[in-house]
């Protein structure tokens, strides 16, 4: 049976790819509580090394997307893991550093452009192995990766903190990412080249609209000239409101991911023990919550052949939930905090279906490019949202005005799907100049 679902085990590697950088990330929120006390570092010093992944995060998509473009998702996957799970490591050895909060931002910074690759190559991965009928599941599974990351890797590295210190943090999480990478090398192929993939699964997924001929890459003289450019995507409508609600939906991520685990030591006054393990809890809601999508939106589609509905009412749902962070600011007992927190994760997972959008949504031609510009303009809330709220428990002292400004982005991310992205459907560039005909003669 398992002989002819190869595209599975390709799924779960992206998908185990994805949790590491989600994971290597976050190692900066886990450590940060003793890191900082150790290294002297003030609030704002911490809201920079943040977000300065997030600069370099932004920056990088669109270059990334392109590399992934022609030189295909193996290859710029493998070199990124490498050597972004190298920085990561590094962190471990502040304290060495001559400027340690120059050596950190310096570090964050290569680590956002090594690891910018993965988002545009899942994109490509799932147009390639999947029909349209089963990339809700895929792109749902390859989104849960986050939530799974911060449900097993927060407590494991709460764990090595409490027990070993915060630079043992970084050295173990660098560690493992070496060895994925040689596991990502041995068993990642596209479907043409697979060694093992049966020819009944390549012709079902073929037929079923994976992109299975996408070749790593092109020859100029073969490509079309009227091809749409990175300028035809800005100027459609439909795309530019799925980078909008990406922005907002990422926002609420980076929250879990940066000052998360601080709310709940400053704020809530868990030992950073217990608040490696709590927050998993909202994590593993997330996973369910972003697993379960999958299986409702291709329920949808199957019931109601518009790949519209089907992807938007289980976004409108899930992203109205995210909002009940904000009632955190008005209960006292741990567990209702812990529970409304469970409920926008589980919401933030169930509405994330925005690479199954791009699986669904980028021209052909340009999928790798098109996911990078998607994952850079929603990761801009990696640098703006751990900044302002730095800033804001700065001038405060309080998260309160922090949940309320991450819990309100949910609701814009709904109003941008169903105000600004209309039919959802396969780009191209003559059905943006035929949609424009339409509506000028409207």
């Amino acid at each position: 049976m398992f002989h002819h679902r190869k595209r599975f085990l390709i799924l779960a590697l992206i998908t185990v790819v994805l949790a590491f950088s989600t994971g290597d990330r976050a190692t900066l929120s886990v450590a940060g509580s003793g890191m900082s006390k150790e290294l002297q570092l003030t609030p704002v010093q911490m809201g920079w090394l943040f977000s300065s992944f997030a600069w370099a995060y932004v920056l990088a998509h669109i270059p990334a997307g392109w590399l992934v473009d022609r030189l295909g998702a193996k290859r710029t996957v493998l070199l990124g893991l490498v050597l972004w799970s190298i920085c990561t490591a590094l962190q471990g050895a502040a304290a060495w550093f001559g400027s340690v909060f120059a050596s950190l931002l310096a570090l964050r910074f290569l680590m956002g452009v090594l690891e910018a690759p993965v988002g545009p190559a899942s994109g490509r991965v799932i147009a390639m192995w999947f029909p349209s009928s089963e990339r809700g599941v895929a792109g749902a599974i390859f989104n849960s990766a986050q939530y799974l990351s911060l449900a097993v890797f927060t407590p494991l590295m709460g764990w090595l903190d409490h027990k070993f210190g915060w630079e043992h943090v970084f050295s173990v999480m660098g560690g493992l990412g070496l060895i994925l990478a040689v596991v990502w090398y041995t068993w990642f192929h596209v479907p043409a080249t697979h060694p093992s993939v049966s020819a009944e699964e390549l012709a079902s997924i073929r037929a079923g609209g994976a992109l299975t001929d996408l070749n790593a890459r092109t020859p100029a003289a073969a490509r079309d000239p009227n091809a749409p450019g990175i300028r035809d995507l800005f100027r459609s409508r439909m795309l530019s409101g799925i980078f909008v609600a990406q922005y907002c939906i990422t926002a609420i991520t980076w929250f879990f991911v940066s000052w998360f685990p601080t709310y709940l030591v400053k704020d809530r006054g868990f030992s950073i023990l217990n608040a490696g393990f709590i927050a998993s809890v909202p994590a593993i809601a997330g996973f369910i919550g972003g697993v379960s999508t999958g299986f409702v939106t291709d329920w949808l589609l199957k019931r109601t052949g518009s790949l519209t509905m089907a992807r938007k009412v289980p976004i409108t749902i899930g992203l109205l939930l995210t909002a009940s962070m904000i009632g955190c600011n008005f209960v006292d007992a741990d567990w209702m905090v812990i529970g409304l927190m469970s409920l926008a994760f589980f919401g933030k997972g169930f509405g994330s279906l925005g690479w199954t959008v791009v699986a669904d949504t980028a021209p052909k031609e340009l999928i790798g490019l098109t996911g990078g510009v998607f994952n850079a303009i929603g990761n801009t809330a990696g640098i703006t949202t751990p900044l302002v709220i730095g800033y804001i428990l700065g001038a405060t002292g309080s998260f309160h005005y922090a949940l309320v400004f991450v819990g309100l982005h949910g609701l814009v991310a709904v109003m941008s799907y169903w105000l600004i992205v209309g039919r959802i459907e396969r780009f191209s560039v003559s059905s943006r100049r035929t949609d424009g005909a339409k509506s000028s003669l409207n």
